[in-house]
């Protein structure tokens, strides 16, 4: 498995998605699971680890995780974002999303960013985050003020990389102009394309691209049939029962390609996204460890062109039912 390079960092091909790991995101599940899932990721070679201070309550991911890489400390980049957990007094700055609950609040006011951090520290068990990010760019902040501060945080020796994520290719190159940029992190599957003014942007600036929900929420493992009680996806407009239904029918060819290739569908959505750009790190998230184990087996699975070709063509034809973006947009 081959390392891939996100400005100055180094990550593997394929990381792991952490908030899968806390109550409340997709379904239920325990200290054991989410410890296992963790260290069967590493054990497969994820070098990047992925969470933020708002999955789960207070602050329960990070701390998961900074168990899980206690001894491990040096195998790992940890990344990790904040701006969810408001602190008591400030002000939540509201900002529309797609989701079923209609918003999200953040504050990302360059005071409370040292503060953010800290806590992060100390949840994760660690002296250094790798890669710091502002979880969503806050409305009433300029943003190059919330990227100043996470700079400061890199001259004090606090983070060693700086992160954007979930930002227009306009507030990525603010923020590059500030201080240098490692990593923009951003929606980008099969079912949900990159906007292709941010992967410009990232390329000319030499900044690397980590896509969260590369599996597509888990639908493009061709396995989702149903959800369960407290699965956070029944926020989404593509996982109500009808639009499943009918998304699942519409990924068949894809799904038929997978097998033509002896590859899972999950491991062909992998595969075709790390074939984008070689500057490109997808954090799929899984609680099981032989879906870990095979999802980091996708970055060693060669597409030439003419596999690329029937693939795109097969997305050309796919176009999912219900909202799939995030952000408002």
């Amino acid at each position: 498995m081959t390392e891939r390079t996100l400005g100055a960092l180094v990550s593997s091909p394929v990381g792991f998605g952490a908030m899968v790991l806390s109550p409340g995101m997709y379904g239920e599940t325990d200290e054991q699971r989410g410890q296992d899932a963790l260290r069967a990721a590493i054990d497969a070679g994820a070098r990047m680890v992925d969470t933020a201070d708002g999955y789960g309550a207070d602050g329960h991911n990070e701390q998961l995780v900074g168990r899980a890489v206690r001894e491990r400390r040096d195998e790992v980049v940890l990344a990790t974002k904040f701006g969810f957990r408001v602190p008591d007094g400030a002000e939540a700055h509201r900002f529309p999303v797609h989701f079923a609950f209609g918003e999200l609040a953040v504050n990302c006011e360059p005071k409370h960013v040292r503060g953010y951090a800290e806590q992060s520290l100390r949840n994760l068990g660690t002296d250094v985050i790798d890669l710091y990010y502002p979880h969503f760019p806050d409305p009433q902040v300029p943003f190059e003020d919330t990227v100043g501060a996470v700079a400061e945080l890199v001259a004090a020796g606090l983070v060693r990389h700086l992160g954007v994520s979930n930002v227009t290719a306009a507030q990525l190159r603010a923020a590059h102009a500030v201080h240098p940029v490692a990593a923009v992190q951003t929606q980008w599957s099969m079912w949900q394309p990159v906007d292709p003014e941010l992967l410009a942007a990232a390329r000319e600036l030499g900044i690397g691209v980590v896509a969260w929900s590369p599996l597509g929420g888990g639908f493009l493992t061709g396995t989702v049939q149903q959800l369960g009680e407290g699965d956070f996806r029944q926020h989404q407009a593509r996982f109500s029962a009808e639009n499943l239904a009918a998304n699942n029918d519409r990924y068949a060819p894809l799904r038929a390609i997978a097998a033509e290739l002896g590859v899972t569908p999950g491991q062909l959505a992998l595969a075709w996204l790390l074939h984008q750009d070689d500057h490109v790190v997808p954090i799929p998230g899984s609680r099981t460890p032989a879906h870990i184990a095979e999802n980091q087996a996708a970055a060693d699975l060669a597409l030439d062109a003419a596999t690329l070709g029937r693939i795109d063509a097969a997305l050309a034809e796919f176009a999912p039912v219900g909202e799939g973006a995030l952000l408002k947009g």
